[in-house]
């Protein structure tokens, strides 16, 4: 049986949390304290979910070889998944109710700075 961490799945895995990590770091040096990370919720994963200042952002993190390739990989599934699941994440954190709320994107692109989207989309 072939080693699950040398597979392509196993690489898209690594890949993922790779990037995942970067977006957080890059966050955090913008003021973001980080409140979740791979937030599971019967809707689907939130990639990231932070804070900065009043403000609630539900991060999904992509990384592409291309800042296109990374915009293209968040379709209106993705982004109907993402909601759902920040509204599961809202109803078991009631504190977080009075506070703005935004979706947005961190692309992971080769030799480039990590690039965030705010406002991503709705």
């Amino acid at each position: 049986m072939p080693d699950p961490g040398r597979t392509r799945r196993g690489a898209a895995y690594r890949k993922g949390h790779a990037a995942e990590l970067i977006a957080a770091v890059f966050l955090a040096a913008k003021g973001y304290k980080l409140l979740a990370r791979r937030y599971r919720t019967p809707s689907g994963e939130i990639d990231l979910v932070a804070r900065r200042g009043r403000t609630i952002v539900f991060v999904e993190v992509k990384a592409r070889p291309t800042v296109t390739q990374a915009l293209e990989a968040v379709d209106r599934t993705a982004e109907r998944r993402i909601g759902a699941a920040a509204d599961l994440w809202l109803a078991r954190h009631p504190r977080a109710a009075n506070l703005s709320l935004r979706f947005d994107m961190v692309l992971i692109v080769p030799w480039r700075l990590p690039v965030h989207l705010r406002n991503a989309f709705a």
